[in-house]
């Protein structure tokens, strides 16, 4: 049994995941069944096999899969992510070798882990540290195993190497990730068009204003190269980056006019063509874009800029408890109060382009609906949180002048009266108000959204 015998909630099961897809990397390796034509390296020291499965295994470097066709490279792809990700749930995860059952690492009794934590009650007692082996091999090992087979198209290796990022920060890894994040800029850059240079800055991540072509692979390296200098607390280097995405968005070309709008199948029509999705084998679906073409400005990308403008409105927000002391607190109160205001106006603006664009939308496009209500509900939780501290400190500054003034020191140090500042205290309240009332606006659309969505998601042939 390799799944945690105490969790029978529904969660998923990663260690039982996790052997699925090694069995089924293990069979698209194997020359005898899906991997013909594959050049293996020879020597079983270069191989991972199975728990349980012997005879099954496969390799920990990259393969040259030019000899497969892209359907196979496809599956191959996504079983090796999907091998990386349960790999990355079963990081803190042993299997005792001895009963071939998974427990969490914290449970293992012995010199590694001297204070083990009890294991839930009805569960299998916990392994001694002697028996236990890690429960999965590294995730490092899947990832580098897409970054370095020859094959896969310039997205598919980007968002391994993104994915590997974002698992590196998640591990406190961080300048680690910060290298890892380079390296997926350098694969989006190397797939640019001959003669196409100085796109971006390879140092800053910065896209230049005069960039000859922007790839959706790039804009999608940047933004999250941005995204880890933000989370890392280094807002100088990712304010920049953000405006350069927003910047670069702001300039993609619009759709081409659409044709004249398709006219709904008669009822003959409908019948033949549920009959033949019955009789005829469907064609496999075509492959995704490889990301390296330019993209262009449709409403999706329209929310992806919303989603730019959120951050930017973030970054500004948060910077605003980052300054150096001025001279003069008066001096530094300004200079907060500018920020928070340019970080407000930048939210407000995100809501406001997420909502529009959410609600003229075309009901077909899923994944761009999904896109703008993230983004809307993101904007909105931002803004309130923003209003929120913004009142806050307000009536903190209120209460600390009528003490001043109590004291009879109040009129020294200048700045705002107490008057002032009430008037202040009573914008934000009204503005928290407002925000309360566009909270409420917004969650019956997005409830709405989400209803809507459910019954466009496609059911089968009998929906």
């Amino acid at each position: 049994m390799s799944e945690l015998d105490f969790n029978r909630s529904g969660v998923t099961e990663w260690p039982q995941v996790g052997n699925n897809y090694w069995v089924a990397l293990s069979r698209l390796e194997d020359p005898s069944l899906d991997g013909k034509d594959l050049q293996i390296p020879p020597g079983d020291d270069h191989r991972v096999y199975v728990v349980g499965i012997d005879a099954l295994g496969f390799t920990r470097n990259g393969l040259d899969l030019l000899s497969k066709s892209e359907e196979w490279r496809r599956g191959y792809y996504s079983v090796l992510l999907g091998a990386a990700r349960a790999a990355e749930h079963l990081d803190e995860e042993v299997r005792d070798t001895k009963r071939n059952i998974t427990f969490p690492k914290e449970h293992m009794i012995g010199p590694s882990n001297p204070r083990p934590k009890p294991v839930p009650h009805g569960a299998a007692s916990p392994p001694l540290e002697e028996n236990c082996v890690p429960a999965s091999e590294s995730p490092q090992m899947f990832y580098t195993k897409i970054l370095t087979s020859t094959g896969f198209s310039t997205r598919q290796r980007l968002d391994a190497a993104l994915a590997y990022a974002d698992w590196l920060d998640f591990k406190g890894l961080h300048e680690t990730a910060e290298e890892m994040y380079d390296w997926g800029l350098d694969i989006a850059m190397g797939a640019l068009p001959v003669g196409v240079n100085n796109a971006v800055d390879s140092q800053t991540g910065i896209i230049s204003n005069n960039a000859a072509y922007v790839s959706n692979n790039l804009l999608k390296a940047t933004t999250a190269l941005a995204i880890h200098h933000a989370r890392n607390a280094n807002l100088t280097a990712a304010l920049p980056i953000f405006l350069s995405v927003l910047r670069a968005k702001k300039q993609l070309s619009l759709p081409p006019v659409p044709n004249a709008p398709k006219t709904e199948p008669t009822k003959l029509e409908w019948i033949m063509s549920v009959a033949k999705s019955i009789l005829v084998t469907p064609p496999y679906p075509p492959p995704p874009p490889s990301g390296d073409e330019a993209p262009i400005r449709t409403p999706a990308a329209v929310c992806e800029e919303a989603a730019v403008m959120a951050h930017v409105g973030e970054i500004l927000f948060a910077s605003s408890n980052d300054d150096s002391e001025p001279p003069l607190k008066e001096s530094k109160s300004r200079s907060t109060s500018r920020k928070q205001t340019s970080g407000l106006s930048w939210t407000r603006d995100a809501v406001d382009v997420s909502e529009s664009t959410l609600m003229s939308m075309d009901g077909a496009d899923l994944d761009g609906r999904q896109t703008c209500a993230e983004c809307l509900r993101t904007g909105m939780d931002n803004w309130s949180t923003m209003v929120r501290k913004m009142l806050r400190d307000q009536r903190r500054s209120v209460s600390t002048k009528e003490d001043k003034v109590g004291n009879g020191r109040g009129w020294f140090w200048g700045g705002k009266s107490t008057e002032e500042a009430e008037e202040d205290e009573g914008r934000w309240e009204r503005e928290m108000h407002s925000v309360d009332e566009r909270m409420d606006k917004v969650q019956r659309l997005l409830e709405n959204e989400e209803e809507s969505r459910k019954q466009r998601k496609p059911g089968g042939w009998l929906r």
